[in-house]
Order: C-alpha cells, then structure tokens, then sequence
C-alpha cells in the first residue's frame, strides 16, 4: 500500500486533479473530515487548523495536499462551501439533519 496512488477528483468536471499517495490521502481526508465535524471554517481557518494539527506528523506540503483533497471531497459530495460570504465549509451530510 506503501506506494499506491489515487487519482483525485476536482470539482469542476473540465479540470484534473492531482494523483497523490494513498496512505497521505487517507491521512488528511481524515483529519479535514474531523475538522468539519466541530467547525465550519473558512478556507483559510481551514488550512490553517490542519496545519496545525498535522504538521508534526506529516511530511510534505500540508496546505497543498489539504487543498487537493478538500477539492477531491467536494467533487465527491462529502464536503460543501455554504455560498455565504465569506465562504465556508461544512459537512455535506449536516444538511439531512436538519
């Protein structure tokens, strides 16, 4: 698994994303999926709190591979932007709890 790649998706469907390692996919999908499940940040308190938390324990570009995989979450359906402004996020699944 150690080198297994996963072609990420945008959400623009005229754009590819990234290929990037699955075990570092893995790694920040989960901790931008535990973010949005406290918060509903902007872009930029996003990056910042996965930063924050990953950094020790990651090695590479935090705010890079954090916005391939948000971009791949949102093309996915998981995650969303509000449409206020300024723009945040938030789980997509939120919506149907209402």
């Amino acid at each position: 698994m150690k080198n297994d790649y996963i072609q990420t998706l945008h959400p623009n469907p005229d754009k590819t994303n990234k290929k990037i390692l699955l075990v570092k996919y893995e790694f920040i999908r989960r901790n931008l999926l535990d973010i949005l499940a406290y918060l509903e940040p902007t872009h930029t308190e996003l990056m910042e709190e996965l930063y924050t938390i990953v950094k020790d324990n990651f090695e590479g570009g935090v705010q890079w591979y954090g916005e391939t995989v948000k971009l791949d979450l949102e093309a996915r359906g998981l995650i969303e932007r509000t449409g206020n402004k300024p723009e945040k996020y938030r789980l997509k699944s939120k919506i149907n709890e209402k």
